[in-house]
């Protein structure tokens, strides 16, 4: 695939042209850039960005981190976009992602995978709906942004485990329906992993 392609989940990396993209090492860089991919069409004050991310330091300072890691990250990923575009349209008081930029995430293809499938039964499933499913749940290669902690990401990091566990239940039901029992008891399996009840 061309251009970037972001995993959110289990361990953040980025690729381009099949090879990982440095600079993006920093906790604080992965968590600014994890959220605004997961929010993906909101323009964000640069205010509420700084308070998210840095709350306990001062105004001025936490401005300024800001800042810096938006610089960090338009660094790092210019050079893999065509025309020299920036990944991130920052005006004096917004960033939003620039959503005219080539950009694959994994939270991205998971997210549609469960749209598809919300209001579809697990019985009721087409094989290209089931394929779907199965491929979103390979995505969730563990939590989101390991190793982040934030309020922000622990809600989001709950609200994608259970589209996860919603996606594996319905893979369980359709597997049942078409007698594919042992493919079924691995997705049970995948289910004791993160919910024991």
């Amino acid at each position: 695939m061309n251009g970037l392609m972001v995993s959110l989940f289990g361990k953040f990396h980025v690729e381009a042209h099949g090879e990982l993209v440095g600079g993006l090492e920093g906790r604080k860089v992965q968590e600014l850039f994890g959220y605004l991919l997961i929010n993906p069409t909101r323009s964000h004050s640069r205010e509420a960005l700084a308070e998210l991310l840095w709350n306990e330091r001062a105004d001025g300072q936490s401005r300024k981190y800001l800042r810096q890691t938006l610089w960090q990250i338009q660094s790092a990923l210019q050079p893999y976009l065509d025309n020299g575009s920036n990944i991130l349209l920052v005006e004096p008081d917004w960033v939003q992602l620039n959503l005219g930029c080539s950009l694959w995430t994994d939270v991205a293809v998971f997210e549609q995978a469960y749209n598809q499938a919300r209001n579809v039964a697990g019985v009721a499933l087409d094989s290209a709906a089931a394929q779907s499913l199965h491929e979103a749940v390979h995505l969730y290669q563990g939590d989101l942004l390991e190793g982040c902690y934030e309020d922000w990401c622990i809600f989001e990091r709950e609200r994608l485990q259970m589209m996860y566990l919603a996606m594996l239940d319905k893979l369980i039901d359709c597997c049942e329906a078409y007698g594919y029992f042992e493919i079924g008891l691995a997705y049970a399996m995948q289910v004791l992993r993160y919910d024991r009840a």
